[in-house]
């Protein structure tokens, strides 16, 4: 009899923990690394990065599986109904997580319960371009010459709801000030608009403006964090003209709802270790992307305070999907 409730402990123990065992042998075949967006973009890059360094760790391949559409949901929906056996992994980011949820009726997931936060890989460092024929050489001098100019003044996006939307959205209410909102379909049509004057503002990542700024395409009047970084330290965040703005946008590693903690904590310290190479670090520090280091625990919480926040900010600015 003693036996038996042995058996039957043993039985409700594992069935707790869940159906998928961490294997000790992990990876035993290639992993299956989902990038919802086209390649070329911030997603895939940091994809393609980070495939690089967990082959080198894991020993597998790390195929970068390119799934765009619908905003995202295409791909990250393929991800949230995998097995969470860590051979389908998701590179998402914000927008895809907790916006979506704002801006699209009927989702097909959950943002937070459909998925296993594994790692926080980086912040990417947004930029606040004009194009050079705008007279103004700071952000003050732009809000007057806007304020001064109501409606003459155009903001590019990627679409709406995307972060290069929302992030001019907030700037525009803050500043109480009136510009028109074009929406292209994609970031790279939003910044050739800006770069060729059929728009004069944009808000984007630096992995796309940095590059222009530099060949005087376009003109770089600063960074949506709430202070400077190392990595641009000559170029003024926002906040320091329009004392409150703050708008980051992160990227982070998912599995599917269920990931053993184990297998969870392993591909975090491999993860972390691959984006926190000094040459890794260097080299995503030259365009803007800010690595990032934190637990599963950690992401999770700003996954949670987020999906709380993003909504609000859409409902309150009145966004509505394309």
């Amino acid at each position: 009899m003693r036996a038996f409730a042995s058996i039957v402990v043993l039985f409700h123990v594992v069935a707790w923990s869940g159906a998928v065992p961490v294997h000790a042998a992990y990876p035993e075949k290639p992993i299956r690394l989902v990038v919802s967006f086209s390649p070329g973009g911030t997603s895939d890059i940091l994809a393609r990065t980070l495939g690089t360094g967990l082959h080198a760790a894991l020993g597998q391949p790390i195929v970068v599986d390119n799934r765009p559409g619908a905003s995202g949901n295409i791909g990250t929906e393929l991800v949230a109904r995998a097995q969470p056996d860590g051979y389908t992994l998701l590179v998402g980011l914000m927008n895809t997580h907790v916006v979506n949820q704002a801006l699209i009726r009927k989702m097909p997931f959950d943002g937070v319960k459909d998925f296993t936060p594994i790692a926080l890989i980086a912040y990417v460092i947004t930029t606040m371009v004009i194009n050079p024929s705008v007279p103004a050489g700071n952000v003050k001098e732009l809000i007057a010459y806007a304020k001064a100019n109501p409606g003459k003044l155009a903001y590019a996006s990627a679409g709406n709801g995307s972060s290069t939307h929302l992030n001019a959205a907030i700037f525009a209410k803050l500043a109480g000030i009136d510009m028109l909102h074009v929406p292209y379909k994609g970031g790279a049509p939003a910044v050739l608009a800006t770069v060729s004057g059929q728009t004069q503002v944009l808000f984007t990542a630096a992995t796309q403006t940095l590059s222009h700024a530099r060949a005087g395409r376009l003109k770089l009047l600063g960074i949506t964090r709430k202070e400077r970084v190392e990595m641009l330290p000559d170029v003024p965040a926002i906040a320091e003209a329009l004392p409150g703005y703050e708008a980051l946008v992160w990227f982070g590693a998912f599995g599917p709802a269920g990931m053993p903690k184990a297998l969870t904590q392993k591909l975090n310290a491999e993860i972390n270790r691959a984006m926190n190479a000094p040459e890794v670090k260097k080299r995503m520090g030259a365009i803007g992307v800010e690595v990032a280091n934190k637990t599963p625990a950690e992401f999770a919480a700003i996954l949670r305070k987020d999906a709380a926040y993003w909504p609000k900010v859409v409902r309150e600015l009145n966004i509505k999907p394309d």
